[in-house]
């Protein structure tokens, strides 16, 4: 079985990860989240993970990503590695991702390396204006991860906005549809599901 694999990339906070979970449940299809590869700093003493700028594509572990999405487009179960947020390391447990007709893989850099967009079927890009993302990341950086409204305030402006600026808005002119983070999910995810079902790749997958 060949798996249709769903990218969704965007800012932080733009609203990916709802039209994931969305798409998840109309398309019965796994989450592979990018946040789960970022590099283990258990290397560093708390103090550096703390300072880490996790903004960039080089936080990201590439190869172990590229291997994973190419035996979930190839039909294969992968062990996913988890992250632990609250102290910037990789959990001692994995969790495994069985691929069914689709994969829905989100996150920032979802669409920045071309061997990673080549295994793409179908590439969304949801965007949202800053004060909107901020505001979202706001909540879940301090309810979430245990941070303090002061340093996401202080990290947003001095390095989640600018990188995403760098890095993240220009994969943009990749993507095979753009949505916006604040229309309903309802909306979002049909134009999402509809471009979905155009494609050969995924004949089966998506309701007609």
């Amino acid at each position: 079985m060949v798996t249709h694999i769903i990218a969704i990339a965007g800012p932080s906070c733009a609203g990916k990860t709802e039209l994931a979970k969305y798409l998840s449940r109309c398309l019965s299809a796994p989450i592979l989240p990018m946040d789960a590869y970022y590099l283990d700093l258990a290397f560093l003493p708390v103090e550096e993970r703390c300072k880490f700028n996790f903004d960039i594509p080089d936080t990201v572990d590439h190869d172990l990503l590229l291997a994973h999405l190419a035996a979930l487009a190839a039909g294969r179960s992968i062990q996913r590695p988890v992250y632990d947020f609250t102290i910037h390391t990789r959990a001692p447990i994995f969790e495994t991702v069985t691929p069914g007709r689709c994969v829905i893989v989100e996150g920032l850099f979802a669409l920045h390396w071309d061997d990673i967009r080549s295994l793409m079927g179908t590439k969304v890009f949801v965007d949202a204006p800053d004060e909107v993302c901020l505001a979202r990341r706001k909540v879940r950086d301090v309810l979430e991860r245990g941070r303090t409204l002061e340093s996401v305030l202080k990290q947003y402006d001095e390095v989640v906005r600018p990188m995403a600026e760098l890095y993240v808005r220009p994969t943009r002119r990749f993507a095979d549809l753009v949505v916006s983070g604040e229309i309903p999910l309802e909306q979002s995810s049909a134009a999402v599901i509809e471009r979905v079902h155009s494609q050969p790749s995924a004949t089966g997958a998506a309701p007609a």
